[in-house]
């Protein structure tokens, strides 16, 4: 499979095609089982809830993204699910300005907030999927109401942190 280096267009061949599912595995593979599971379940789960939204897929150098947007563009995403060897959230990428009387999202930044998922279960409670819809239904481009998003595979750092826990065995 080629390597692409920080290309910001998918390939012709990348774009909702069982290439783009194939590459995205490889992707996942690269986790501990555990991680990889709870990858694929909060896919899964995310696709149910929003099934109108693009995957857009960033293998980067810190974290391994799955956009939900309403486009194409990294600027029109609603959530993404960021993991990392020591764990999978849920990133609101316009989080801040998002209501949240129950105070579920973390961070403090100008713009992002996040979620830490343990389990799948997480993303199944009332109060995140009600903060799932809230951020589409405040995003600039609005989700069709219709139809099935694609895959988008946009970007493949060349250098990656580990994906895997490094903690010795000792």
């Amino acid at each position: 499979m080629p390597s692409r280096k920080d290309s910001s267009a998918p390939s012709e061949a990348a774009t909702g095609s069982n290439q783009a599912e194939a590459e995205l595995a490889s992707f996942i593979a690269k986790f501990e089982p555990s991680v990889a599971e709870l990858i694929l379940a909060s896919r899964a789960e995310l696709r149910r809830i929003l099934p109108a939204a693009n995957e857009l897929v960033y293998d980067n150098y810190n974290f391994f993204v799955i956009g939900y947007c309403s486009s194409e563009r990294a600027s029109d995403c609603i959530v993404s699910i960021a993991a990392a060897a020591n764990g999978v959230g849920l990133s609101f990428y316009y989080g801040a300005s998002l209501p949240d009387p129950l105070r579920i999202l973390e961070g403090s930044g100008k713009q992002n907030r996040f979620i830490r998922i343990p389990s799948v279960g997480k993303l199944r409670e009332a109060a995140v999927v009600e903060l799932i819809h809230t951020a589409a239904a405040h995003g600039k481009t609005k989700l069709p109401n219709t139809g099935q998003g694609h895959l988008v595979i946009k970007s493949i750092s060349a250098k990656q942190r580990p994906r895997r826990s490094t903690k010795s065995a000792a």
